[in-house]
């Protein structure tokens, strides 16, 4: 599917800013704008342009604000937050010491934790305990009865942030009745740019403290606990499953058996081009961002490096220890697991349900982008049914 580009990365991510309208994440007339003055794989016009956008919408919100309406500055800063995201999405030339990288971030964390405050619904930030340090999460309530009700607890994958999160699950999870705990681990969002933690692939070291947070709030059903996992998500989800049996359910979006195959089609395509790697990488606008994003997230110097590391992220011989019911999504035109989510399915050994997202119903792109809810449809209906709703 193309999305007002043909730069296969920029349509892709075009179509993921523009998906999150479902949620108050976006108005496609913006996108529109903002999109048409960007050329094909021009990062610096994508980024300028968005920057742009992003901050006009916050100017939007913070003035509705001030004249004290709420449901109108809400819905501009939930916007901006997004828009800042797609800002510094393709800035990983070298993060760590981008000043523009930060203060993209920075906006979109900002303007988030004010629309929050501005939810009829409670929110909390939440620090996880985690090691030495913690991890930076958000409660989703639906309510603030007390009541104990089925908690999903969600995290991304290779390029998520905390504040994505909403749009991506929580938004539709509140919508059903459902407690939301999302959080940034190790590799994600806060996590790697102001605390330096990077992946790691044993994620039931993430996941366990998460679900000893969650047990101990009083809004949470300790029998009715499912952890849903995004994009590389799927497999640090299924990962954590597999150890932690506290987790009534498990949803894997999508479902991920091996990691390293994906980068090592990479090199396969950068050894049959002239100039390797660095020209691949230079003409290439996916090819560069997925390498210079894993370099910075992996903690890494080069590609070899970045190879070796995701040797570990492999479902063989984990899979079958998976006892909780499990959910495995698949997307048609899955361009970066293709495949991967009936491999899973089939190693699965515990309850399980495969559900393929075809192109001609439009949730055939990677995570189900711009069909948010379709995929919320049909994730909690399966998970209603499971947890005996």
């Amino acid at each position: 599917m193309r999305f007002l580009f043909d730069d296969e990365s920029f349509s892709f991510e075009a179509l993921r800013a523009a998906g999150y309208a479902a949620y108050a994440g976006a108005d496609l007339g913006e996108v529109l704008v903002t999109c048409r003055n960007i050329p094909e794989g021009d990062e610096d016009a994508w980024h300028a342009q968005w920057a742009a956008t992003a901050a006009r919408v916050e100017l939007i919100g913070r003035d509705a604000l001030a004249a004290g309406h709420r449901v109108s500055a809400r819905e501009a800063l939930l916007r901006a937050s997004n828009y800042y995201r797609t800002a510094d999405f393709y800035r990983r030339e070298n993060p760590a010491q981008d000043t523009e990288s930060a203060r993209l971030a920075t906006a979109s964390q900002q303007t988030f934790a004010d629309a929050v405050t501005l939810f009829d619904t409670p929110v909390r930030a939440v620090e996880i305990p985690y090691e030495d340090v913690s991890l930076p999460g958000y409660l989703f309530l639906v309510d603030d009865s007390a009541v104990r009700r089925p908690t999903v607890l969600f995290h991304g994958g290779y390029d998520s942030t905390l504040e994505e999160d909403y749009f991506a699950l929580a938004a539709g999870a509140l919508r059903r009745g459902y407690n939301v705990l999302a959080f940034d681990g190790p590799g994600q969002g806060r996590s790697i740019r102001d605390r330096g933690l990077h992946f790691r692939p044993d994620w039931e070291a993430v996941v366990t403290p998460v679900v000893d947070l969650a047990l101990a709030l009083p809004e949470v059903h300790p029998e009715r606990l499912t952890l849903i996992g995004m994009s590389l998500g799927g497999y640090l989800a299924a990962r954590a499953a597999a150890f932690e049996p506290r987790l009534a359910a498990a949803v894997l979006h999508d479902g991920v058996h091996d990691f390293r195959p994906v980068l090592s089609a990479i090199g396969d395509r950068a050894a049959t081009t002239p100039g390797g790697l660095a020209a691949l990488m230079a003409r290439d606008t996916g090819v560069r961002w997925a390498v210079r994003n894993g370099l910075w997230t992996f903690g890494v110097r080069d590609f070899d490096e970045l190879l070796d590391a995701a040797g570990p992220y492999t479902m063989s011989g984990v899979t079958g220890l998976i006892a909780c019911p499990t959910l495995v999504l698949e997307a048609e035109n899955g361009q970066f697991f293709r495949g991967q989510p009936q491999r899973v399915y089939d190693d699965l050994t515990s309850p399980k349900e495969l559900i393929r997202f075809r192109e001609d119903e439009g949730g055939g792109e990677h995570c189900h982008e711009g069909a948010l809810s379709l995929f919320h449809q049909r994730t909690f209906d399966w998970l209603d049914t499971v947890l005996g709703r």
